[in-house]
Formats: structure tokens, C-alpha cells, sequence
């Protein structure tokens, strides 16, 4: 229980209207913080297909009032499957854990849909938000000066950059580190009609390529093709149904199911994986990075989005405990380094095993070891 008293930070500045920053900008707005959230597009549009949710993901939706609309609108399910190339079922993974609550282990949701639950509670806050807007300049000093893409200034006990992982506010804030690490693999992904068979994540093992399906509503599901790239092309979009039916060819079952069912038309996206975990700290005189900016993962434990949550959350209870944003910054820090370590480093692994066509045993004992650490509470 956090106690009731005076934030370690007056005002806040979140820098990024994404998932961390949303979820940043509710859980500070919560204890007492008077938030300003700004992003760099105008129209806070967010791009994507659907995304794969955990139970610790939903736990912690539930935490920032979303679960019952995810629960409405996208698609949960104990358990996650895994089958052969072919579709034969190789195991079943056990998602439940009472670490959880009473919430559901797996599900999947689109992600415009899940923006837009976050953004309306944003929005019902009383959040200041000031969109079309980015950082020219982070001056040194506490409180912290901001000067603005338009000329403007102001200042803030604290800032938090949530700006993804190619970071404008991680560039400013260290400059000097290495980019973004491209790993090797491409990630096709298809929006589809539900396949009838389709009813939690299952993924396809054991085959040239891995290959996994979600549904993320009771109508719809997407499904993802990790393709081993040495270095990344991009193709053009009308070369994609034909390029990702080929991929899948080897495949049968439901796989062939929903290759056969590709058109000039579907719903087709082929993006390189890259990742970058920043040594700590992650912050600096009042100005912490958080979700993708410190630690961007590949999507293999499908636990990026609830990290970002995580990391949002923890620092709002943290900003309510301290005496000191320092304080503060020092304790989030303490809290969420081994955590996210560990969804990065065993997504990682997953990549090699899959790059090196391991036994589909190999990766299932990584993902069970993985999931049942992230149950654990954050």
C-alpha cells in the first residue's frame, strides 16, 4: 500500500504517447503528480497488428483499469500450445499461476485498440496533453528545463522518456551509446479471419521457420513468421503475400489453412527485430527512460508491452514513496533492471534456438522457465 503523502515530484513531463508513456503518465497523474504527456505526431496515430499479452501483462492492465475492455474487445485464454509443422500438438503449456489473481494467463488484442483504451483514460485523467510537440533540449539543473519544438519552455522535478527505442531523449540524456542491434530475424506478420481451430496462442515448432497465431478478438487473430535475415531488405508491399506464402509453404494443417486463404489484399507486415538493453542507470538529474528506450526486446516472450506497463506503474509507486526524486529514480532502477534482463536475455536466447532449428523441446523448456519468473510480482 503506498502511503498517503506528498509526491516526490510536483510536475511531471512524459515524453512519448505510447504504451510506457501512457501507462507513466496515469500511474503519476494517480499519486499526485500533475502530468504533461506530449508526442511527437500530431494525430497520435500508432501503427501495428495485434499484439500477444501475458498474464503478467493482463495483471498489470488490470492494475491501470483496462482488463475488463481487453477482456470485451480482444481475446484471453489459459494456456499456450505448441504443435509440430504439420499441426500436431506437441504440448500444452500451463499458464496459470495464483501469482496472477484471478486473471487470465495469455490473450492478444489489437494494438489501435489497446492505444485507444489507454489514450481515453488518459484523456479522462485530466492528463495535459500536447500533441505535434517534441524536446529540442534538455538543460542541466533540477528542476529540469525543457526547451520545446516550438519555441516554448518550462519546467520539471521530473521527466520521463518513452519514446521507443530509437530515443531522442536517451541520445540527449547519454549520448555516445550504441543504436538499436538488429538480431538476425525478420518478423512477417498477417491479420487474418480467426481460424476456428485458433482459440489461444499457438505456435508451430520444429519446422524451417517459427511460426506462431493469436487471436486478438473473437473475430480476428494474427499471425507472426520469424524469417533468419543476415542483413534486412525491405521488400515492396506488393511482393509480400507472394514472399510470405512462400515462407510458409513447408507447413501443414492449419498453417496451410491460412496460407491458402493470402491475397493481393492481406494485411502484411515484414520488419526487422532489433533490441537495445541499456546498462544502468537509466537516468540522470531527474530524467529516467523507460519502456523501449532502456530496454527494447525482440518479441519472442511476448512481454515488451508489459514491461512498459510494469515500468510505468513501479514509477508512479516509487515517485509516491520517496522523499527524493533521486530517491525515486534509484529505487524504480532497483525494481526493474533484473526483471526486464531477464524477458530480453530469454528472447534473445529463443532468437538462437530458433536461428539454429533446435528441438521445439529446447525452446518450450525457456518459455516455461521465462513465464514462470515473470509471474512473480513485479
Amino acid at each position: 500500500m503506498i502511503r498517503q503523502r506528498k509526491p516526490a515530484a510536483r510536475s511531471a513531463l512524459v515524453i512519448g504517447g505510447g504504451i510506457a508513456g501512457m501507462s507513466a503518465a496515469l500511474a503519476l497523474a494517480e499519486v499526485g503528480v500533475a502530468v504533461r504527456l506530449i508526442d511527437s505526431d500530431p494525430d497520435w496515430k500508432v501503427y501495428g497488428a495485434g499484439i500477444t499479452i501475458t498474464g503478467p501483462t493482463l495483471r498489470v492492465m488490470k492494475r491501470l483499469g483496462i482488463l475488463d475492455r481487453v477482456m470485451a474487445e480482444g481475446w484471453t485464454a489459459d494456456g499456450l500450445l505448441a504443435c509440430d509443422a504439420q499441426g500436431a500438438e506437441l504440448a500444452r503449456i500451463d499458464t496459470s499461476d495464483a501469482a496472477l489473481g484471478e486473471v487470465p494467463g495469455a490473450g492478444g488484442i489489437l494494438r489501435p485498440a489497446l492505444h485507444q483504451m489507454l489514450s481515453e483514460r488518459v484523456r479522462a485523467s485530466g492528463i495535459a496533453v500536447d500533441l505535434g510537440l517534441s524536446v529540442r533540449a534538455l538543460a542541466q539543473g533540477q528542476p529540469r528545463q525543457v526547451t520545446f519544438s516550438d519555441g516554448s519552455s518550462a519546467a520539471y522535478d521530473l521527466v520521463v522518456g518513452a519514446d521507443g527505442i530509437f530515443s531522442a531523449t536517451r541520445d540527449m540524456l547519454f549520448p555516445g551509446l550504441p543504436a538499436p542491434k538488429y538480431v538476425g530475424q525478420v518478423c512477417w506478420r498477417l491479420m487474418t479471419e480467426r481460424h476456428p481451430q485458433i482459440d489461444r496462442r499457438t505456435y508451430f515448432l520444429g519446422g524451417p521457420l517459427k511460426v506462431g497465431m493469436n487471436p486478438v478478438s473473437p473475430e480476428g487473430m494474427y499471425m507472426f513468421l520469424l524469417e533468419p535475415v543476415p542483413q534486412f531488405q525491405r521488400l515492396p508491399d506488393e511482393a509480400l503475400p507472394g514472399r510470405l506464402a512462400e515462407l510458409m509453404a513447408p507447413y501443414g494443417g492449419i498453417v496451410a489453412d491460412v496460407r491458402d486463404a493470402i491475397t493481393a489484399g492481406s494485411t502484411i507486415v515484414a520488419r526487422p527485430l532489433e533490441t537495445i538493453f541499456l546498462p544502468e542507470p537509466w537516468y540522470r538529474d531527474g530524467v529516467v527512460l523507460i519502456g523501449d528506450a532502456a530496454h527494447a526486446t525482440t518479441p519472442q516472450l511476448a512481454s515488451g508491452a508489459g514491461m512498459a506497463m510494469e515500468d510505468g506503474l513501479v514509477l508512479g509507486e516509487e515517485i509516491a514513496r520517496a522523499d527524493s526524486v533521486e530517491a525515486a529514480l534509484a529505487a524504480f532502477q532497483g525494481r526493474r533492471y533484473a526483471r526486464c534482463a531477464t524477458v530480453v536475455e530469454n528472447s534473445l536466447q529463443l532468437g538462437r534456438l530458433e536461428r539454429a532449428c533446435s528441438t521445439p523441446v529446447e525452446q518450450i523448456r525457456v518459455v516455461e522457465d521465462a513465464l514462470k519468473k515473470l509471474n512473480e510480482p513485479y
